[in-house]
Formats: C-alpha cells, sequence, structure tokens
C-alpha cells in the first residue's frame, strides 16, 4: 500500500472535493495524511485520514480572511487581488514549506496531494526535491500561450492570429508589468530561503511543477490550448452528490413539483457580506413573475429586505444541491467552480456573476462555452437579471448546449478516475523501519 500526504488550501471549495479522494484512498488500505487548518480538523478526520494542523501559520480559512486578513477586505478590485497575491498566497509560501519539511520528518509519503493555490510546492520545485506531485484541479486552468488571455482577466479565446497577438501583448502586459512586482516577491521570498527564482509565470507554476494535474471539468468547459503540459488529465467535475442524512425539506418543497419555471440564486458560501451584489437583484427582477424563486444564503443570516418579500420567493440558508439541481431550470450564481459543476452535471443553464477570486474566468467559460450567460457589469440590476432570464428562457440553445456537456461529463467518474492515477503514479512503498509507523502513531505527539 502506498502513502500519501494531502496538501491543499484551507477553503471549502478546496478541501471539499478531495473528501471523496481521501475516504477512497483510506478504504482501498492506503495510508493517508492530510495537512490544514484545524478549523477542518473534523471533517478530514470523518474520511479516516491523519489530521495534521498547521504549526508554522496561522490556523486561517477563506471564511475566516476578514479576521485574519482585515486589509485584504478592505480593498476591492485589482488593488485586492495583487494584495491578496502577495500576502495571502506567497505568504503561506514559507509556512507550508516548513510545515512540510517538518512533518516528511516523521513522515515519508510515496505520493503529495495539493491544490493549485498551495504554493508549497514552489520551493519543494526549486530545492530540487523529486516527490512524486499530484494536484487536484479545482480551479479553471492558468497555462500561459498565444491561444489564451492571461489568467483572471475573464478574456476568451479567439481563434484568429490578431486574437494570438492580442494574447501574447495582454500576457506581457500582465506579467512584466501590472504582476511584475508579485512575480518578484515570491522570488524574493524564495532568494531569502536560499533557493533559485522561479522557472514560470506564478500562476502558471503549480500546472508546471505537478507530477500530474487532475483538471475537475471536462474537455469542453476549458479553453482549447496548443501550450496544454502533458502532465494534465481531465476527470470530470468533482460533485458531491450525497445528501445530508439530518436535511429536513423545508415545508414549500412540493411547491417545485407544479412550478412553471424554477430559478435558484445563490452567492455562494462566502460571498454573502453583501447580498445586493446578486441575490437581492434577482428576487426583485423576478418577484411576483410566474417562475418560483429560490434564494440559498450559504448559511449566513439575511438582514432586513429594503422591500416586502414577494410571494414567488422561497428563502432558505442552505439546500442540498443533490435534491434542488432536479427541480431547476437556471441557476442564478456569483460563478464559484464548483456550484458551476453542479448545474453542468443536472443540465441547468446558467446566469453568472462574479468579480473575486477565480470567479471572472469562471464567468468568461460559461459564456464561451455556451452554456449560459456571463453579466459582465461592475454593478448587477433587476434589469440586468431580467434580461437575462429572458434571454434564456426564450432561446433553447442554453439548454441544449448545457445538456450536451452533461452528457459529457456523465462519462466521466472524476472520483474513481483520481484514485485509479493516485494510485499508478504511487512509487513502490518504502520499505524503512521508521516510515513502517502508521500514521496515527507517528503524529500522536502533534
Amino acid at each position: 500500500m502506498a502513502r500519501y500526504l494531502i496538501a491543499v488550501w484551507p477553503a471549502d471549495g478546496h478541501v471539499n472535493p478531495v473528501i471523496p479522494i481521501a475516504r477512497k484512498l483510506v478504504q482501498r488500505g492506503h495510508e493517508v495524511v492530510w495537512y490544514c487548518s484545524n478549523l477542518f480538523q473534523e471533517k478530514i478526520e470523518r474520511t479516516g485520514a491523519t489530521f495534521v494542523p498547521f504549526t508554522h501559520l496561522i490556523n486561517f480559512s477563506a471564511s475566516t480572511l476578514h479576521e485574519h486578513f482585515p486589509k485584504y477586505m478592505e480593498l476591492q478590485g485589482l488593488r485586492k487581488f495583487k494584495w491578496g497575491v502577495r500576502n495571502i498566497i506567497a505568504g503561506t509560501m514559507e509556512g507550508f514549506d516548513r510545515d512540510l519539511a517538518d512533518i516528511r520528518q516523521q513522515f515519508e509519503p510515496d505520493v503529495l496531494v495539493i491544490c493549485p493555490t498551495f504554493t508549497g510546492i514552489l520551493p519543494l520545485r526549486r530545492r530540487g526535491d523529486t516527490i512524486k506531485t499530484v494536484c487536484i484541479g479545482m480551479l479553471p486552468l492558468s497555462i500561459t500561450g498565444k491561444d489564451t488571455a492571461p489568467f483572471g482577466l475573464g478574456i476568451p479565446p479567439v481563434d484568429t492570429p490578431l486574437g494570438r497577438f492580442r494574447n501574447q501583448l495582454l500576457n506581457f502586459l500582465v506579467q512584466k508589468v501590472v504582476f511584475r512586482h508579485e512575480q518578484q516577491h515570491f522570488n524574493g521570498i524564495l532568494n531569502r530561503l536560499g533557493l533559485p527564482k522561479l522557472e514560470h509565470w506564478v500562476f502558471d507554476a503549480v500546472v508546471h511543477y505537478s507530477d500530474l494535474y487532475l483538471q475537475g471539468t471536462c474537455p469542453s468547459f476549458e479553453y482549447p490550448n496548443r501550450n496544454f503540459p502533458a502532465n494534465i488529465r481531465f476527470v470530470g467535475p468533482f460533485n458531491l452528490t450525497t445528501t445530508p442524512t439530518d436535511y429536513e425539506l423545508p415545508s414549500w418543497w412540493n411547491e417545485l413539483e407544479t412550478a412553471k419555471k424554477v430559478v435558484l440564486v445563490t452567492q455562494g458560501t462566502l460571498a454573502n457580506t453583501d447580498f445586493s451584489q446578486l441575490l437581492l437583484p434577482t428576487i426583485q427582477a423576478l418577484a411576483n413573475q410566474d417562475v418560483l424563486v429560490i434564494a440559498t444564503t450559504g448559511h449566513k443570516p439575511l438582514p432586513p429586505l429594503p422591500f416586502a418579500l414577494p410571494d414567488n420567493v422561497r428563502i432558505e440558508p442552505f439546500i442540498p444541491y443533490s435534491l434542488l439541481m432536479p427541480h431547476l431550470d437556471l441557476m442564478v450564481t456569483n460563478a464559484g467552480y464548483g456550484g458551476v459543476h453542479y448545474a453542468i452535471a443536472y443540465g441547468v443553464p446558467l446566469m453568472v456573476w462574479g468579480k473575486s477570486e477565480d470567479k471572472s474566468e469562471v464567468s468568461a467559460r460559461v459564456e464561451w462555452s455556451g452554456i449560459g450567460i456571463n453579466l459582465k457589469t461592475n454593478k448587477v440590476t433587476p434589469e440586468h437579471i431580467s434580461a437575462g432570464a429572458r434571454r434564456i428562457f426564450g432561446d433553447s440553445r442554453y439548454k441544449e448546449q448545457v445538456t450536451r456537456m452533461q452528457q459529457e461529463a456523465a462519462t466521466y467518474d472524476a472520483y474513481a478516475l483520481s484514485v485509479q492515477y493516485l494510485e499508478k503514479i504511487a512509487p513502490s512503498p518504502s520499505a524503512s523501519s521508521a516510515s513502517e509507523q502508521a500514521p496515527a502513531e507517528v503524529f500522536s505527539m502533534v
């Protein structure tokens, strides 16, 4: 049996897709150690993996950024993104590196399993460490090349000579001008560690430094790119289809069967501090129309509404997607990668709006692939939502295209494929007496 060390970014959108992988590896008799923020300890331990917390980092998560990085929450737009890259993404690299070194003194993994934002791989590779590494791709791909614009701009490809020239120019401006200091910041940390600078653009580096990169989508949702590294494998969406056993259906649930159209609006699990971004405009736009509007708040309390709640709107803190998705005719969302892929898995057209993290890239892919509408506006209004809903309900091509992608996605089993790749890449287990010790015993002192 092989030994796996999982190290992914402390966010639900990064941890949740890996949970079934960890559970399957444990069930198949492998030894699994999972390094993460202690805020995820209970969830991780339920997989059967041995949990190891951050030691040289604060135990933050994506949901506690306001507490641990208040400056980040005060900024907007490009300034916010650049500050986050320097102080959160790059700022965790040295701590990840030191923690990995400590863990590997006690547990000798055959394979390191990471996510696209786990920067601990950068110093490890620049040090010359050749441990087999598999990245679980739960974000849109970032690969610099003539065929695509720079990651983060949300610009879809144009397959013409002029489009490729545009991409080359934009890549130069972004890497050498706009984000020049961020690249230098990463290299400065590596220099402080006595390591050579990065060989790749920082947003592409994890792709190139992974032995295998398992992209959690189907090919039709990703841009064609002649610069695709040979290590990329499409495995299909990482969708969790289980339903909480203690979930009680809302009293209005039967209305889903009789409604002419059902629309879900959600701002995901994190972006729920300002419901005027998407949720409230959607409620206002579809008020008292011949649709049933389901609004979920990501377990966040909904502040007093500036208007009376329309009769056709139902608000819930949370509804399992596995129960709700089969009833939907449209999903209005802030373009989380996981949520969008749930819609794809159930053949639900999308209306997306997202400005933070990777959401502009997800939104651009929704538009480019023809499965929905990208609300390319700084501020969403009820008029934007109304116009978008009319387009989607009035044009069958959106439903037809998302149905085609649904059928493509159904040909993949992301978790079975991922486990197969992980088992195949694992070298022969070490025979050393130290590494024969079970992870639970090895980390009993942590």
